[in-house]
């Protein structure tokens, strides 16, 4: 099958880079004058750094994932070729699948690990989408995820040119200065907004809307999540890590999991240190996501039948 010369010869990644500077250097202008947008100096120059090392880990290892995607391919059991149409449904198809691995990125520690990475800024802003881990493909996801694609019928050109530009959608989506999007666009699109929510440490924000373009795949599954005007987003992680060492950013987790799992009083207890969502332990001395919204919720129903009482007498 020949490849589309705009195909061989065009990264849109390389090409979004103005973009980004620019963008970034927008925000911050705004920030000084004082328009919804923040930004710490260290915070910053960390996210930068952590995308330096994250474009550096891709030239490393794109020798391995194009090896294998191109294997992978050739057990495909439909063939769409380039044609204009099956563009369309690749980008569709990408985002879907997109939505299903940033959610196990919350729901199994060993994918978490690695994700943890972009969640560890405690500011909003256009520097923290650039906050990308160095390690992604050692959690494998790589193997079955992107090769259900690659199985159905898409060129492995195709999904690295659509998958450049979802992830160059996202970018802009990391910002406080964009309150709200008209509201035909939120109801279908993934916004600031929508987003903001995704990395908010609240408890009725955790492991919420996990789309990269399309938010529509949140609302079908049942993790979307609107922002709340009484609700401010608070970011970062739940233990935030307190360093700007990008050495310790992108390792903390995987060290973490190795310390808990080398401590384990079981073989199951270590795999569950693993696979479990992140905050399980076997004593319930830590807290997943879901059991924090649990306590959240019962404190809140609490609160409310409290002043209900009061209100009665």
């Amino acid at each position: 099958m020949i490849v589309p010369e705009f195909v061989q010869n065009i990264d849109p990644i390389w090409i979004a880079i103005p973009y980004f500077t620019l963008s970034i250097f927008m925000e911050m202008w705004m920030a000084k004058k004082g328009k919804r947008a923040s930004f710490e100096t260290r915070d910053s120059a960390a996210s930068l750094l952590m995308g330096l090392g994250n474009s550096v880990s891709t030239l490393v290892f794109a020798g391995i994932l194009t090896a294998w995607f191109v294997f992978i391919y050739q057990y495909r059991v439909f063939e769409f070729g380039f044609a204009w149409w099956a563009w369309i449904i690749a980008f569709i198809a990408y985002d879907f699948m997109y939505y299903w691995s940033h959610r196990l990125a919350h729901t199994v520690r060993w994918f978490w690990a690695d994700h943890v990475v972009h969640h560890s800024s405690q500011h909003y802003n256009l520097t923290t989408a650039l906050r990308q881990p160095w390690l992604s493909p050692f959690t494998l996801k790589f193997m079955w995820l992107g090769s259900i694609l690659l199985i159905s019928g898409f060129h492995p050109a195709m999904l690295a040119f659509v998958g450049a530009l979802n992830l160059i959608y996202q970018f802009w989506i990391h910002t406080e200065t964009i309150k709200k999007c008209p509201p035909w666009f939120e109801a279908v699109m993934n916004t600031p907004s929508h987003h903001r929510v995704h990395h908010g440490t609240n408890p009725i924000y955790l492991d919420r809307n996990h789309a990269g373009v399309f938010i529509v795949w949140d609302k079908i599954f049942g993790t979307y999540q609107p922002e709340l005007e009484e609700e401010p987003p608070r970011y970062g992680i739940i233990k935030n890590l307190g360093t700007y060492n990008p050495l310790k950013i992108v390792s903390h987790e995987w060290f973490a999991i190795l310390e808990d799992m080398k401590n384990a009083n079981s073989f199951k207890d270590a795999l569950m240190y693993l696979l479990a969502p992140p905050g399980w332990s076997p004593d319930g001395s830590r807290m997943t996501s879901k059991q924090i919204l649990a306590r959240w919720e019962a404190q809140y129903d609490g609160q409310k039948d409290s002043k209900a009482q009061n209100a009665a007498k």
